[in-house]
């Protein structure tokens, strides 16, 4: 982008797509996984109501933190342009 308010160039627009694909699913991946983590013990085995309820709501709202975490926490460091300055090398410090 050539600064502020600039118009962006199509690979700008793509690269920013990809990212934003890459965060929404890897967010919901790390959410899967703690829902699974968290509230799977409530469906796969036969425990008391409240306990069950309790697990369940948590594995939710922990899935929840953590999908959002997530996606704010590629796009940040996406927008902070935390890639290689050339196609093709790595980071030095990759």
């Amino acid at each position: 982008m050539d600064g502020y308010g600039g118009r962006r160039t199509k690979a700008e627009r793509d690269a920013a797509t990809v990212e934003v694909g890459y965060a929404l699913v890897s967010a919901g991946f790390a959410a899967a996984v703690v829902f699974g983590a968290v509230g799977g013990p409530a469906l796969l085995f036969d425990l008391p109501d409240l306990l069950s309820a309790l697990l369940l709501r948590s594995g939710l709202a922990l899935a929840a933190v953590v999908g959002v975490a997530r996606v704010v926490s590629v796009l940040v460091r996406f927008r902070r342009g935390a890639q290689p300055s050339q196609p093709g090398r790595t980071s030095p410090d990759s």
